[in-house]
């Protein structure tokens, strides 16, 4: 079952699998992820990219290992996880729709209407 994948290296997918959990409460603060020899047998994928997948995310400082027990969500880790995300929202969705609301001649009211009016 090794993880759909979009192009991207599987263990930036995998990261990101593990980031959703944790941003979803799956994984709170303090608690273990699984280990590396763990996510390679369920996912069906070579240790050494489950333990990049890990590490990327130790980098980040969203995990932190404590040897000889384990992986864990560090107490910062949503908090930076989060922000990224936003960072990458507003890149990705927020300043493309504002270029095109100008293109457009929306006012800021105007899109605030629209976001509103589809909102559930």
């Amino acid at each position: 079952m090794t993880p759909r994948h979009d192009g991207r290296p599987i263990f930036m997918v995998l990261a990101d699998r593990i980031a959703d959990d944790i941003l979803q409460g799956n994984y709170p603060v303090n608690s273990a992820v699984p280990s590396t020899n763990e996510l390679a047998a369920f996912y069906r994928i070579n240790p050494a990219t489950a333990g990049k997948a890990l590490g990327r995310l130790v980098d980040q400082g969203v995990l932190v290992r404590r040897r000889g027990i384990g992986t864990f969500v560090d107490a910062h880790g949503p908090e930076i996880l989060r922000e990224e995300r936003r960072t990458a929202f507003a890149e990705d969705f927020i300043r493309p729709a504002v270029a095109e609301a100008q293109r457009l001649g929306l006012s800021l009211d105007d899109m605030v209407a629209l976001i509103r009016k589809d909102m559930p």
